[in-house]
């Protein structure tokens, strides 16, 4: 075997991390664009509707889903373009309510428009940013910082995919 490390620079390893979050990006923004074609397909049979139960309704959950698209979408887009991306991520969850209260006063059409778009804003970041630019972290308040990369993965694309496995069940699919 090559014995290689004793020329491995940080130059080598920042270009492997760099292929690394290459791939990982298309696989990313796959699964968003895939995430958004399930939302085409769930979306129009939702009715408007709200609830003053504890649990959301199909209406109200896609009014969340609206809401968590626009803001880690703008989040993934800021931080990965150099901008100042610092916020308190607590603030910021407890605003989601108040703006998801007021998303779900839009019909389910206007909802999903508004997603979708987003959606594809978010994929051309993903699809173009440079991988250095992905891996670039922004400060989310309490001590905690994310990467961009991190941001479209969990908070955006993970929680969008359960959140779309609970709008199937609402929905009866």
């Amino acid at each position: 075997m090559k014995i290689e490390s004793t020329k491995f620079s940080l130059e080598d390893l920042n270009g492997f991390l760099d292929a690394y979050v290459d791939r990982e990006r298309d696989i990313l923004a796959g699964r968003l664009e895939r995430a958004s074609e399930r939302l085409k397909t769930l979306a129009p049979r939702v009715q408007p509707e709200r609830s003053d139960h504890d649990e959301w309704t199909a209406h109200e959950l896609l009014a969340h889903i609206a809401v968590l698209s626009k803001f880690y979408g703008v989040l993934v887009h800021r931080i990965a373009s150099g901008q100042r991306a610092s916020m308190d991520i607590m603030e910021a969850v407890q605003l989601r309510d108040a703006v998801g209260h007021q998303m779900s006063q839009l019909e389910p059409a206007d909802l999903l428009r508004m997603t979708i778009a987003d959606h594809e804003r978010t994929i051309e970041t993903l699809r173009t940013a440079a991988p250095a630019d992905l891996r670039r972290a922004g400060d989310l308040g309490e001590g905690v910082t994310m990467t961009a990369e991190d941001i479209a993965r969990l908070p955006l694309v993970s929680h969008l995919e359960l959140h779309l496995d609970q709008l199937e069940k609402l929905l009866g699919s």
